[in-house]
């Protein structure tokens, strides 16, 4: 009989993505520098817009679990870039590279053997890293759907 994953497998596998829906090196890489900033007829935002958005939010949820002094930013003003179109033409990259050491950061408290995931953090009222760590694959989930879409409505998906 196949050994049943453990719940930090589950959620490692979760948190990277892939399985139900496009993980965020494929919705992230590649994108045209000319269409970043853009924003589809009806779009509520471009796609710089929602990848700062899930760069930032991810990291708030990141710096509140393993750092009981974090301060959120403001919401939800706080929670999204002040620009429609990347400052410069090394702001996705860099935006990218930081989404994906926050992901990592994310991973490294759910494998550590010594994670009580059902434990309330002290820093909360009420909030577990279990509960935590399912927020970030729940909101990365939700807003690479959205970062999809806007590929195909820019034409920047084969």
């Amino acid at each position: 009989m196949k050994k049943q994953k453990s719940l930090p497998e589950h959620l490692v596998e979760l948190l990277n993505g892939g399985h139900a829906h496009v993980d965020f090196d494929s919705a992230a890489k590649d994108w045209p520098p000319n269409l970043q900033g853009k924003k589809p007829e009806g779009a509520a935002h471009s796609p710089w817009e929602v990848l700062e958005h899930m760069r930032i939010a991810q990291w708030d949820i990141l710096e509140f679990t393993r750092n009981p002094k974090h301060v959120s930013p403001e919401f939800p003003a706080g929670y999204w870039p002040k620009t429609q179109a990347p400052p410069d033409s090394k702001a996705w990259n860099k935006s990218v590279a930081a989404f994906r050491s926050d992901l990592k950061a994310m991973i490294k408290i759910v494998e550590n053997k010594s994670t009580d995931f059902l434990a309330p953090l002290p820093q909360g009222d009420g909030q577990t890293v279990l509960r935590e760590a399912l927020l970030v694959a729940d909101h990365n989930s939700y807003h690479l759907g959205e970062l999809l879409l806007l590929r195909r409505l820019l034409g920047a998906w084969k």
